[in-house]
């Protein structure tokens, strides 16, 4: 934006003044041009203006001065000196360059409706006056140029308007577009921060217990048996290096560009479900599993949220479902769903849904998973005792977006 633009929005009073100025200025060359010269041409100082035509001149233009502060009252003023210089004036002034002026600016700030309406009566009055009242013919050049000219100052005003209005409109496009962009910047972000807090909860959650359980086996028989003391500790070693290496392969996608390549190991799924039941059974959790062998590999999604339900599911059973607890796990591909079961036996039916109601987030991030791929999860107490951990996948999944699965 340049310096007399900048000056011309911020003072726009001024910049009125100034066109009423040179309005006025042009009004008063323009009465000493006889346009009935000799020869048929322009005749510059064949007339000279009345006082009251001068008079009329400079009301006219002092009214241009609030010609933006109130367009219809300055259109008014105008035309009544014009109309005022059309009855009396002779020589006539140019009086009604004035009025065409307040007629632009009243069909540039309103609505196209009004614009037809009181450009057709100032163009109609002032014309009709000039020809049927005023001194000079009615088939005068002067009363068709007063035709020309107000008609002409509607047109204009009416084209600035629209090309403001769609100046605004694009500018109002391309704002809505920024917005829309940033918001979608921040939504994926906050999906990802979402996905990675999900990963690092099972990954974390899952070892952490195993570390947790043979820890503690291995403190409570370290000086009697310590054969089974070096054993569980060599399945902390072993559930200690797994989580290393699954918190690696999930903080190396938070790196940013340049640096060390991220691991490429590929993301675990059901291909990994024996050793994950062998983590448990190692820690004292009897874990029965039942899967087709031959069933058909599922997409990179599905695998992936099948397993870490299997997971978490499991680790609960470890935290909450007692030491003589044990568990049933169940892969089985129903139509175009594969449906997920995980059960145990153990009296602690409700510490997990109880954790996840103050301020765990197992269950909840079960129920984001799987609801992100389009499918469903139930959780809850068995009749009888135990728990039961039921998610059904679509096989075909589509991830939705994580406001979606939050609803």
């Amino acid at each position: 934006m340049t310096p007399l633009v900048r000056w011309a929005r911020t003072h726009p009073l001024a910049l009125d003044a100034l066109v009423a100025a040179g309005v006025l200025i042009c009004m008063v060359a323009g009465s000493f041009v006889d346009p009935h010269g000799a020869d048929g041409t322009y005749g510059w100082g064949a007339r000279t203006p009345d006082a009251l035509s001068l008079f009329l001149m400079v009301l006219g233009a002092a009214a241009l001065v609030f010609r933006r502060i109130a367009p219809m009252y300055v259109l008014a003023a105008t035309s009544t000196v014009s109309l005022v210089e059309l009855v009396t004036g002779e020589p006539r002034a140019p009086v009604v360059m004035s009025a065409v002026v307040a007629l632009f600016t009243v069909a540039a700030t309103t609505d196209r409706p009004t614009t037809w309406r009181v450009g057709l009566a100032t163009m109609a009055v002032l014309t009709c006056v000039a020809m049927f009242v005023g001194p000079l013919p009615w088939y005068a050049q002067e009363n068709l140029g007063i035709f020309a000219w107000t008609g002409m100052a509607a047109a204009a005003g009416d084209a600035v308007r629209s090309r403001r209005a769609f100046v605004a409109a694009i500018r109002e496009r391309a704002e809505r577009a920024e917005r829309t962009r940033e918001e979608e910047a921040r939504r994926r972000v906050a999906e990802e921060r979402l996905r990675i807090a999900r990963d690092l909860h099972d990954v974390v959650a899952h070892h952490i217990a195993l570390v947790n359980v043979q820890a503690g086996v291995a403190a409570h028989v370290m000086d009697k048996r310590p054969d089974q003391a070096k054993e569980a500790l060599s399945h902390v070693r072993e559930a200690s290096r797994s989580a290393l290496n699954e918190l690696r392969a999930t903080v190396g996608l938070l790196r940013q560009t340049g640096d060390p390549e991220a691991p490429t190991e590929p993301a675990p799924g059901l291909d990994r479900l024996d050793d994950l039941v062998d983590t448990f059974r190692h820690a004292g959790l009897p874990v029965e599993v039942a899967r087709a062998e031959d069933a058909p590999a599922l997409p990179a999604a599905v695998d992936l949220a099948a397993f870490r339900v299997v997971q978490e599911a499991l680790t609960n059973v470890q935290k909450h479902a007692g030491p003589d607890s044990r568990a049933e796990v169940s892969v089985v591909r129903v139509g175009p769903n594969v449906e997920v079961s995980i059960l145990d036996d153990g009296p602690g039916t409700t510490s997990a849904t109880t954790a996840d109601e103050h301020g765990g987030h197992g269950l909840l991030g079960m129920r984001e998973r799987v609801t992100a791929l389009g499918g469903t999860l139930t959780a809850g107490p068995r009749y009888g005792g135990g728990f039961r951990v039921h998610a059904i996948l679509p096989v075909n999944a589509r991830t939705t977006t994580s406001g979606d699965a939050t609803t």
